[in-house]
């Protein structure tokens, strides 16, 4: 869809069931949860968009020279925008890191909106580092010549490779994911408690960017919310998709 004169793209999986907006990570694009939404229908019809400048989304920048709005406000009226151009709301809205903090942060300033949450290991404080994402080769003659650059980080990347007409390269620049985690960065306690609707947070018993005792106790300080914790790292719907969806099956199966 157009907004604001610019793309943003989006996947309904469609069917007759309950609506639930799903937000990815950063690197990532709507895509991922291709697996999530198969196993969740046909109860519930996942729309999954690509969020600013990830996948076939466009980086959202106003004029020539002007720098990328990943501002926390644009994220948030993207996602509102998409419900509101769909009909969708109230919807159940599911978020992966980024997607995580910008679902919790939707339900806070967009409650109409929002009817329960899913929050996959991302915390109320977050203060992790990007940049190393800055040495990733922006193209290369071939896919196998960028999967090697890429190293360990290619198998989470395997969504986001594209050909373009000068070589292979990633569906994002990595200088605007360091800039758009830049504006994650903070203290969201404020924005996780505003909300008492029904949330699911699920841990990564492994993860590298919420801990435990985080984990533990932003569940028990928020009313409704149930704490679920695998043993995967921090992707934890790729790491364990059957272990995810059946989590979360449960979860939207109380709502």
């Amino acid at each position: 869809m157009e907004l604001d004169g610019r793309r943003l793209s989006y996947l309904d999986f469609g069917g007759p069931g309950r609506p639930l907006l799903a937000l990815h990570g950063h690197f990532c694009e709507g895509r991922t949860f291709t697996r999530l939404a198969r196993q969740l229908a046909p109860e519930w019809r996942v729309i999954a968009p690509d969020q600013r400048g990830h996948g076939h989304s466009d980086r959202p920048i106003s004029g020539e020279g002007e720098q990328p709005d990943y501002s926390r406000s644009g994220y948030l009226q993207d996602a509102a925008a998409l419900l509101d151009r769909l009909d969708l709301g109230p919807a159940v809205v599911l978020g992966h890191s980024l997607g995580g903090v910008n679902a919790y942060q939707l339900a806070a300033a967009y409650p109409h909106l929002v009817s329960a949450l899913v929050i996959e290991d991302i915390g109320a404080v977050v203060d992790d580092d990007l940049s190393f994402c800055l040495v990733w080769p922006s193209r290369a003659p071939s896919r196998d010549a960028l999967v090697e650059r890429l190293g360990d980080a290619a198998r989470y990347l395997t969504d986001s490779i594209r050909e373009f007409p000068d070589g292979w390269g990633l569906a994002f620049r990595p200088t605007d994911m360091v800039a758009s985690h830049q504006q994650v960065i903070g203290d969201h306690w404020a924005d996780w408690l505003a909300t008492d609707c029904p949330a699911l947070l699920v841990h990564g018993t492994s993860s590298d960017t919420l801990d435990a005792e985080h984990a533990k106790e932003m569940a028990a300080r928020r009313p409704n919310t149930r704490l679920v914790r695998l043993p995967t790292g921090h992707t934890v719907h790729q790491s364990d998709p059957t272990g995810f969806a059946l989590a979360v099956g449960e979860f939207l199966n109380s709502l």
